[in-house]
């Protein structure tokens, strides 16, 4: 597997990553690179919660909550739906999401 991605990059028409891109890429190793984010976010891959659902489950505050899903929603890697005035967050980014549960599995090994 690793010697297909090698032999890809080889014929590949690119050479380089776009700044934007480059960006993108070190901001969503950055979300998870915090405890906090990753457990929000293995959390948020199994289910929707709440800001308090969240919290409660996690024994974190509801402003560290509402402060990190901010940061990963501007990411696009969680996203809400209102209902009333209740927001409820799942996750948004299926690649991540399993980057995220392979390397959980990794680290377990």
């Amino acid at each position: 597997m690793e010697n297909e991605f090698i032999h890809q990059e080889e014929n590949s028409e690119h050479n380089d990553l776009d700044d934007e891109t480059l960006f993108l890429v070190s901001q969503t190793f950055k979300a998870l690179s915090d405890p906090t984010r990753i457990r929000i976010l293995y959390l948020l891959s199994h289910n929707e919660y709440s800001v308090n659902e969240i919290a409660k489950k996690l024994n974190l505050s509801q402003p560290t909550v509402s402060h990190q899903l901010r940061f990963l929603k501007n990411l696009r890697l969680v996203k809400y739906r209102r209902e009333g005035t209740t927001l409820y967050y799942s996750h948004d980014d299926d690649h991540v999401m399993h980057m995220l549960h392979q390397t959980i599995e990794h680290s377990k090994h």
